[in-house]
């Protein structure tokens, strides 16, 4: 009997503001400060939708909701940049990074 498992990417499916949806993979999650942070990156089904993105990583917070879970952008600059640096130290080796 095989006991090994194949687990594959979580895979998120957003609405953005337009009501159109977006498919993203979960790249990674932390806590801070009593908070839980997500980082997204994009899924595309077409490689010419994949060469013409920009690269970027989406951080949002976790935040729940009357028992719903969602996700929300960070409104805080400075804490934005502090948890994106923190996820990009931690991914550094998976992705490659270009700094702005």
């Amino acid at each position: 009997m095989d006991n090994t498992m194949d687990y594959g990417a979580d895979i998120l499916t957003l609405v953005d503001d337009d009501g159109v949806e977006h498919q993203f993979e979960v790249a990674d999650t932390m806590d801070y400060e009593d908070h839980q942070y997500m980082a997204l990156v994009p899924v595309f089904d077409e490689a010419e939708e994949l060469l013409e993105d920009s690269g970027e990583l989406l951080v949002l917070e976790m935040v729940e909701h009357d028992g719903e879970g969602y996700l929300e952008p960070i409104a805080d600059e400075d804490l934005f940049n502090t948890i994106a640096h923190m996820f990009m130290e931690r991914l550094e080796e998976e992705f490659d990074f270009v700094e702005e």
